[in-house]
């Protein structure tokens, strides 16, 4: 930690809204991120997330409202090197060495990690001797987030951090990050991939329209789409009989299986097995994220959210 007890007092953002020209990127947010949490930022295109990643690092000043980095302003905690960011766009330093362009932007902050841990915890160890204008598009993500880490920040910023790795690699980086995030640091991430949100957040915040529409636990976040879902081997059924019973939104079939879209879950299985004793393969499942994601923001593959316009 680069200030004590600095990580306590948390990120606040309050009232924070940003408009360019008639288009409203961030509306108006209200959000408390507590010190070491690790916190995902999901909505779909245009909802805001890059928006408001640029606000907390003061890439761009609100039009109203503010934000407070562990007591301070977004510039003055840049300065006093208790926050890194890796953003989607820019690029490394020309004509220098991985280690070199480590050891470059260790050199601007006051109590930077050593370079060799940094790239050993970021896995960029084994390409140190390498010009930065020769690295693949997934070491590249890792050198851009050796040079978040090195200044050893209390807050990490990423706006989707895995965007150029394969499989594999996207497994490594998040590896690093639980790393990382075992230090007590918060981390804030933005990202497409609805799964590593599921796996790696202590808590999602999910933007629609430049507003905060849902906010906590994974768990949460998929009950509040409401609904489950019932499959069962049940042959010789009709749907319209299955989508009459309680609970029961509506009732497709797959061969012998059923799959019963129900509102109330334990009402519809007690209805299933009183009315139906062939019922066999029972399974009851909740709502997934993605689920919950298209319910929650409105979004839908023929219909891609986009950001509002100011009236």
């Amino acid at each position: 930690m680069q200030t004590e007890n600095s990580s306590d007092q948390g990120i606040v953002l309050s009232g924070l809204a940003k408009s360019y020209g008639r288009v409203v990127a961030v509306a108006s947010i209200d959000l408390t991120i507590s010190g070491g949490e690790t916190v995902a930022i999901l909505g779909p295109n245009g909802a805001g997330k890059s928006t408001t990643l640029d606000l907390i690092l003061g890439l761009t000043r609100p039009d109203s409202g503010r934000v407070q980095i562990f007591g301070r302003s977004p510039g003055q905690a840049v300065a006093a090197g208790l926050v890194g960011g890796m953003l989607q766009t820019g690029s490394l330093v020309d004509y220098l060495r991985v280690r070199e362009y480590l050891t470059l932007i260790a050199s601007f902050y006051p109590h930077p990690l050593p370079v060799d841990e940094v790239l050993a915890l970021t896995g960029a160890a084994e390409f140190a001797h390498r010009p930065t204008s020769k690295l693949s598009g997934g070491q590249t993500q890792r050198v851009r987030f050796a040079a978040a880490l090195v200044a050893d920040p209390d807050l990490l910023v990423l706006d989707e951090p895995t965007a150029a790795l394969d499989v594999d690699g996207r497994r490594e980086f998040w590896d690093s990050m639980r790393a990382v995030a075992a230090r007590g640091k918060t981390v804030l991430f933005a990202t497409h991939y609805l799964e590593e949100a599921d796996a790696f957040a202590d808590r999602i915040v999910l933007l629609a329209r430049g507003r905060v529409v849902a906010d906590g636990p994974a768990t949460q976040i998929k009950a509040m789409a409401g609904g489950r879902t019932i499959r069962a081997t049940l042959p010789d059924v009709a749907l319209a009989e299955l989508s009459a019973l309680t609970g029961v939104l509506s009732a497709d079939r797959h061969g012998d299986a059923v799959l019963i879209t129900a509102s109330d879950a334990e009402a519809a299985v007690r209805a299933l097995l009183n009315q139906y004793s062939a019922v066999r393969d029972l399974e009851v499942r909740g709502a997934g994220l993605e689920a919950a994601f298209l319910a929650l923001t409105g979004a839908d593959d023929s219909a891609p959210l986009e950001i509002q316009e100011v009236r």
